[in-house]
């Protein structure tokens, strides 16, 4: 048998439960590199999936906890959109990604790991990505960590639009 050595992943393993809604715990702290916020607009923000899919998993919320598409200002989905798309630009930049699966999992039975608060999930997608880890073992490898990440985007997210 090999094995695959993930040290990182202990961090991951051993984080505290999250007390509260997890995007309204981000928007409001002082610390965005400590929270993976990459960018922060008049109604929405931008950061980094902490249990990611694939390396650059984006998530992107409005700053108001809502939790149905309908509760939604229009201004809010303006910015909410096109933020979208800017992650998209600048991860297909950054990481040369090939595609996207950009999605929005609405209530529990649909996926959504926190049901009060809408998000978009941008996640990079490469030709050949998917394997036989996910298949055989329900294991992702992923090659690097959140805070490199981060360091990557960070200064594409801080150009002006």
């Amino acid at each position: 048998m090999q094995r695959l050595w993930a040290i990182w992943r202990m961090a991951y393993i051993e984080q505290p439960e999250v007390e509260g809604c997890l995007f309204c715990n981000a928007r409001d702290a002082a610390d965005d590199e400590e929270n993976y916020v990459l960018w922060r607009g008049d109604h929405s923000f931008v950061m980094l999936n902490a249990f990611p899919y694939n390396t650059g998993h984006l998530m992107v919320s409005p700053y108001r906890h809502v939790g149905h598409m309908a509760g939604v200002t229009a201004e809010e989905a303006a910015e909410w959109i096109a933020a979208t798309g800017r992650s998209k630009q600048i991860l297909a930049s950054v990481f040369r990604a090939e595609g996207f699966n950009v999605g929005l999992n609405v209530g529990r039975c649909a996926g959504a790991g926190v049901e009060g608060h809408l998000h978009l999930h941008v996640v990079p997608r490469w030709n050949g990505d998917t394997n036989f880890m996910p298949v055989l073992s329900d294991h992702k490898v992923l090659p690097e960590g959140l805070k490199t990440t981060y360091e990557k985007l960070i200064g594409e997210f801080r150009r002006p639009e």
